[in-house]
This record gives structure tokens, C-alpha cells and sequence, in this order.
């Protein structure tokens, strides 16, 4: 059931995601948002993104990405950017150790007040995002911290399966904890920093129309 319609008053604010352009196409307007109030917002990637089948710029993924992933963050008014070199496309095939320690340098390093993260729908479903969203769990969990995902709403999933863009993953109305109006100036400047894989066609574009200027969020553990 929704229950807010305000950021948590966080004054640090740690991003856990698994590739570069989650930052900016999932959480970007998120981001801006807590960074817009004043808190100080990091990030944390898991990996370089050096797998990905999309390939909008000619040139090694691993470098190119990491370049587009700091200038969005800049963009979205992140404070520090922390890349790490898991295997895009393996953190599901990892021991929870491995991304647990990961995960720790980052709480250790930055002190935050919350994590925000993906639903543990992964929301496309990808086994990368799950297990991200979980491994913030846990450091939640280890810390005392509130953690807060990103979702999606079902009818904005059906929508973009009807449409012919499957494999989208929604929470029904009762499991959203937060309904957040938006400025999307930021993320989609920080969007613009990634044309690898902001490919013209992309699912992406469609997404933000249906989502206009809210953004769904649910807590995955609350603080």
C-alpha cells in the first residue's frame, strides 16, 4: 500500500546497481532527486557492462562504458562513482561472499544513511540486477539500513508487453510503498551519456513516456 509520496530525509545515499546505465536508466531520476535535496549520493557498479549485445559506439565496451557511467553520474549530481570489475552477466553464478565484500567497501567507504537499488524483480529480470538488489539487502540487513527499490507498476508492464516489449516485471499497487513525482531533465541528460546503449528503437524511450513524471518505489527493507 502506498505510503509516501517523499524521499527518505537521507543525507547520504548509496546506489547499488550491476551495470553502467542502470544509474541513469532505472534510478536516474531518483538520483537527481535525493542529490537535488542535498544528499551526498554515490555509486556503486558492480560491473563494467563489457557483455552487453547493444553496441552504439565503436570501440572496447569495458573503457567506453565506464566513461559514459562517470558522466552521468556527474550528470545526475553524484558525488563519487565506484566501478568494479565483476563478470557482467555472472553476479547470479557468484557466491553471495563475493558480492557481499563488494558491497561492504562501498558501506564502509561512503557511511550511507539508506540503498536505493532495483526491485528484486531484477525489472527486466535479469539475474545481474537480482542479485545486486540482494546483496544490498544483506548489507541493509548487516548495517541497520533502509533499503528502497526502484519498480515498476503492472499496468506499465502490460503496456510495454502489449506493445510488444516482454519480460518487463511489475508489483501490483498494494506492494508499492512510494509514488514520487519527478523532474526527468537530469536522468535524461545522464541518458544522453550513454550512447552505447541508448540505441535509437530502445525499449528505454518507450518506458520513460509510459512513466511520465512518476517514479514507483517499494522498500525492501525498511529502515
Amino acid at each position: 500500500m502506498t505510503d509516501s509520496t517523499t524521499l527518505p530525509a537521507w543525507d547520504r545515499v548509496l546506489a547499488v546497481v550491476a551495470h553502467p546505465d542502470d544509474e541513469s536508466f532505472g534510478l536516474g531520476a531518483i538520483l537527481s532527486t535525493f542529490a537535488a535535496a542535498g544528499a551526498a549520493v554515490d555509486v556503486l557498479c558492480l560491473t563494467r557492462g563489457e557483455a552487453s549485445t547493444l553496441h552504439g559506439v565503436e570501440g572496447d565496451l569495458s573503457e567506453i562504458r565506464e566513461h559514459e557511467l562517470r558522466a552521468a553520474a556527474d550528470a545526475l549530481g553524484a558525488r563519487r562513482v565506484d566501478l568494479r570489475t565483476l563478470p557482467d552477466g555472472g553476479l547470479a553464478g557468484l557466491a553471495e561472499s563475493v558480492l557481499d565484500r563488494e558491497v561492504e567497501r562501498a558501506v564502509s567507504a561512503t557511511r550511507p544513511d539508506g540503498v536505493i537499488t532495483f526491485d528484486t524483480t531484477g525489472i527486466s529480470g535479469h539475474p545481474d540486477h537480482v542479485a545486486a538488489a540482494e546483496a544490498a539487502i544483506r548489507a541493509g540487513g548487516r548495517h541497520g539500513l533502509g533499503v528502497l527499490a526502484w519498480t515498476l507498476p503492472d499496468e506499465i508492464c502490460r503496456a510495454l508487453s502489449g506493445e510488444g516489449f516482454a519480460g518487463f516485471l511489475g508489483r501490483p499497487a498494494t506492494e508499492i510503498d512510494l509514488v514520487l513525482a519527478v523532474d526527468r531533465a537530469a536522468q535524461r541528460d545522464a541518458v544522453e551519456c550513454h550512447p552505447s546503449q541508448a540505441v535509437p528503437g530502445s525499449v528505454l524511450w518507450r518506458r520513460l513516456e509510459l512513466q511520465g513524471d512518476t517514479e514507483h518505489l517499494r522498500w525492501l527493507r525498511r529502515p
